[in-house]
């Protein structure tokens, strides 16, 4: 697991995972959702700036059946929602900790978070949750409209069963994460900054020390940001890391899929906001750059493939 991308908890204690919570009326959620068609297309990369060690590749022609999955990704807005009719509590709540990057975070703040080992611009902040980002004096009254971070894949499991959701399978995401371009290695085409417009929501500048800010952030930001791919999806990549429902490594139990990169990826050391990027973490673990974006319909398994794929 990629530590520079999400430090996680693969030594922590196991926590008893809290009960399902009781399922939501008819969901406005789900009514939400874009519809798509599947089908056919050619998924993952042999692109030589990719990370083969991610299983990134070998470019495969997938099946996919029809689906709905959300325009965004949840929001802090909905998951207040969810843990008001819930009384949801997080693991990162439950830990009492959670992973921040240490330059958000306030001296008081800073000055007791021990750092990650190896990549120490990650902290591990008593308190930092998703109604903390930053940890005890941090707030997000000012970040509706941003997605929720710091939950972990069990807690976005949580969302789904209440939401009448589901997360989307690794191969759900990319295809709906192209928008309908074949191959290409951003949701817009395979120019990153294409006439000098940013498209995404990236590291800017010389990682870990300084990000200038030019694509108009330096930690999260609005899920509407920037413009929707071609079927409508907004921050595929970039701005933060989303769940998948499969596990990273298939027959390997240890770590759930993750897509998209997040606003920490800089092209110097992580450009993994490229649509057939992969990381992981544990089930367990969460981060400031964290998310989830649900989805809806069959999700159809197969032999020798992950859910939701039927190989030719």
């Amino acid at each position: 697991m990629p530590a520079c991308c999400t430090p996680g908890h693969e030594h922590a204690p196991v926590l008893t995972l809290a009960p399902p919570p009781p399922a939501a009326p008819p969901s406005r959620v789900a009514r939400q959702l874009l519809a798509l068609p599947g089908g056919r297309f050619l998924m993952g990369t042999d692109d030589p700036d990719g990370f083969p060690a991610d299983a990134e590749g070998p470019v495969r022609e997938v099946v996919v059946e029809p689906f709905r999955i959300a325009a965004t990704t949840v929001t802090n807005a909905q998951f207040a929602t969810f843990v008001k009719a819930t009384g949801h509590t997080t693991e990162a709540e439950r830990f009492g900790f959670s992973f921040t990057f240490g330059a958000f975070l306030a001296d008081g703040v800073a000055a007791v978070s021990r750092p990650v080992p190896g990549v120490p611009w990650w902290r591990a902040v008593e308190g930092a949750s998703w109604r903390s980002p930053e940890g005890p004096g941090s707030h997000v009254t000012d970040r509706q409209n941003h997605p929720v971070v710091h939950v972990s894949w069990n807690d976005a499991q949580a969302y789904c069963a209440w939401s009448g959701t589901r997360l989307p399978t690794e191969a759900e995401w990319e295809y709906a994460a192209r928008g309908g371009l074949e191959q290409r290695r951003y949701p817009w085409g395979d120019e990153l900054t294409p006439g000098g417009r940013h498209m995404c929501n990236i590291w800017q500048g010389e990682f870990p020390v300084l990000n200038t800010g030019a694509d108009g952030h330096v930690s999260t930001a609005p899920v509407k940001s920037f413009r929707p791919n071609g079927f409508g999806l907004y921050n595929t990549v970039g701005n933060v890391w989303e769940w998948c429902a499969d596990w990273f490594t298939p027959g390997e139990r240890t770590s759930r899929a993750m897509r998209g990169g997040s606003y920490l990826c800089h092209d110097s050391y992580c450009n993994r906001y490229r649509v057939a990027a992969r990381s992981s973490n544990t089930p367990d673990s969460s981060t400031g750059n964290i998310g989830f974006r649900v989805a809806a319909g069959p999700a159809r398994a197969t032999r020798n493939a992950p859910s939701g794929i039927r190989r030719r």
